[in-house]
């Protein structure tokens, strides 16, 4: 090649002199350079862009967007000129060595942003399947591309002062100490990141809750050294990623994703409003068709255990009876079961706990079929709102502190006291 364009020289009787060899050199690379950038950028891109448009695979929109193969183009049109610098120039030719130094510089540079792009495209595509939401890759490959960079800078400067890159590499030994220091929060958050993917504990779109640093919401983004929670009234908070590591955080995901989410809530119910049922009771509570079946099940076990222990039924503490109480308690189960807002595969009770100086508390423990929240808050107002107006039914009251109302009410009562005068007997 180097004796053909000097023959086309000499018989230009521009043979003799090595800078119009050089310059004629250049220009030829740079004809041919421009042809070759015109073919990638504008044939081969422009089909390649078309069918990214025309099709509906989302890999190839994201191979496109993240500008992946104009990248490698501009690698590869570097390979091209140094390749071409080392066919027609001479060895001892000045320019050659500038234009090695730059061609790998070039290559370095687009060579490192095509992986930057490759890995951008990966992220993409994880993220639009259903595995790869749940893996935080974000971490990791940003991880990947500051190894990259810094491994390319090395690269760099032994090319520009002419050294070895092993030179460079040996020398890091020796400032280990400080980029342990510099790398800290990388280092440790590429650690975490590859914890918080191997068991699955966290993923963007996750519903995080750490009281710690005040965050209580959704996860949006998880990166090398921090992850970003939208909070539920829009604010953003940012956690470092090795203290979801370090430390205790609740991730809600296993309630999403079983399709339920729990209630638990408890009313207190006044104790001096609990009592056996009477007959009149018992003829009112039958009518609720709730607890008709439950109520005659009932009175045939208790008469039936009562006739069999020949209990006196003349005292209210002999045998066994009904109590509103209880009785509220299988109306309020069976009222759950029949919701169609319970879940039914998952557990199900009204269940009484431990009695102290505010009443009995009667708590509500089911699961709702919905995990949306404004869906279960109404779910579980609708519950309570019946319970509250259903209590009388049963003569039951709920335990409630004096407010300040009854106190004026009381002041009024004792500063106008009713006195019945009664007249004397003859």
């Amino acid at each position: 090649m180097k004796e053909l364009m000097q023959n086309l020289l000499t018989q230009l009787g521009m043979g003799d002199n090595d800078y119009i060899y050089a310059s004629a050199v250049i220009i030829l690379i740079v004809l041919i350079s421009l042809i070759i950038h015109w073919l990638f950028h504008k044939v081969v891109m422009g089909f390649l862009r078309k069918n990214a448009n025309n099709s509906e695979q989302q890999w190839k929109h994201s191979l496109y967007k993240n500008k992946l193969f104009p990248r490698i183009a501009l690698t590869l049109q570097g390979i091209i000129i140094f390749v071409q610098a080392r066919l027609w120039l001479n060895a001892d030719d000045n320019a050659l060595p500038v234009i090695e130094v730059i061609t790998h510089l070039w290559i370095l540079l687009y060579g490192l942003l095509s992986v930057y792009s490759l890995l951008d495209t990966l992220e993409d595509i994880s993220n639009n399947s259903p595995t790869g939401k749940r893996l935080p890759l974000r971490g990791i490959f940003q991880s990947i591309k500051l190894i990259g960079a810094t491994v390319a800078i090395i690269f760099a400067i032994a090319l520009l002062i002419g050294k070895s890159p092993v030179i460079l590499f040996s020398g890091l030994g020796a400032m280990t100490a400080i980029l342990l220091l510099v790398f800290k929060d990388p280092i440790l958050g590429l650690v975490a990141g590859i914890q918080l993917s191997a068991n699955k504990m966290l993923a963007v779109g996750d519903w995080l809750e750490m009281p710690k640093y005040g965050a209580d919401g959704d996860v949006v983004d998880i990166n090398l050294t921090t992850v970003k929670i939208r909070n539920w009234d829009n604010t953003i908070t940012t956690v470092p990623t090795y203290a979801l590591i370090s430390d205790s955080f609740k991730n809600w995901r296993g309630m999403t994703e079983s399709g339920g989410r729990r209630i638990k809530r408890a009313i207190n119910i006044d104790t001096t409003s609990v009592h056996f049922l009477t007959d009149a009771d018992i003829n009112r509570l039958r009518k609720a068709q709730l607890l008709s079946s439950y109520i005659e099940n009932k009175l045939t076990e208790i008469a039936a255990y009562n006739a069999e222990h020949k209990v006196d039924a003349s005292s209210a503490a002999n045998g066994r009876r009904l109590t509103n109480l209880g009785t509220l308690r299988a109306y309020l189960e069976a009222y759950l079961k029949a919701s169609p807002h319970i879940h039914k595969e998952m557990t199900c009770m009204a269940r009484q706990l431990h009695p102290g100086a505010e009443g009995i508390p009667l708590e509500i423990y089911a699961f709702t079929n919905t995990t949306a929240w404004a869906a279960y808050e109404n779910i579980q107002a609708d519950i309570f709102d019946h319970i509250f107006a259903v209590l009388p039914e049963f003569g039951l009251r709920v335990y409630q502190s004096p407010t300040g109302y009854d106190m004026q009410q009381l002041g009024s009562t004792l500063n106008n006291p009713r006195v019945t005068a009664e007249s004397p007997t003859s």
